[in-house]
């Protein structure tokens, strides 16, 4: 692979959420596309046992992609990707629960290293996660809050890693990145050691 990078965010910080890698590939002889492959590494007593590669050609960043992608995402949200304490109030708010793994999702989908992830607690106490450029904010779950008269905690977000272990890639967050791009737009490995 050529041009491996760490990923960083906005504020400069390199996070080891996944190696991402970026390779450039010969489609028709003539173009190039740029591809990207996101890593998630199982540890069994500190030493890594399996790796899922994910390998997509990803969303140039632009408003419109943004949008377009974030649509993609909210179609693919199913209750399946939920853990269970989520899927009651997902019944009758169908956003509710999906925030974590469709902002992480959004984030790797998008060929750029200016989205920062942000968490802030809402009114139930809960954490709500999605991503910022600056003063822009994409939220693709945001709708749970205003289908019931709230709005989402933005005033007290802070820009904050991904949680979980050496802050890998979660595993729903791949499925859900697998659903979007299609099974012949993407491919998916598992390597065990």
């Amino acid at each position: 692979m050529v041009g491996v990078d760490e990923p960083k965010n906005a504020l400069g910080k390199v996070y080891d959420v996944a190696k991402v890698y970026e390779t450039r590939q010969r489609n028709d002889g003539r173009n190039e596309s740029k591809m990207k492959t996101v890593e998630r590494a199982r540890y069994k007593d500190n030493t890594v046992f399996q790796v899922r590669m994910i390998t997509f050609e990803p969303y140039r960043y632009s408003e419109n992609n943004m949008s377009l992608v974030m649509g993609l995402i909210a179609k693919q949200l199913t209750p399946d990707l939920l853990t269970p304490k989520y899927r009651e109030e997902n019944k009758t708010n169908p956003m509710y629960g999906h925030c974590y793994h469709s902002s992480q999702a959004l984030y790797y989908l998008m060929d750029t290293d200016c989205l920062v992830p942000m968490c802030g607690k809402d009114y139930r106490g809960d954490y709500h996660w999605w991503l910022q450029n600056e003063d822009k904010i994409y939220d693709v779950t945001a709708g749970q809050y205003y289908s019931v008269g709230k709005l989402p905690p933005y005033e007290n977000g802070k820009p904050t890693k991904w949680y979980g272990w050496k802050q890998r890639p979660h595993q729903r967050s791949l499925d859900l990145m697998v659903r979007v791009l299609g099974k012949d737009k993407v491919t998916d490995t598992l390597i065990s050691k």
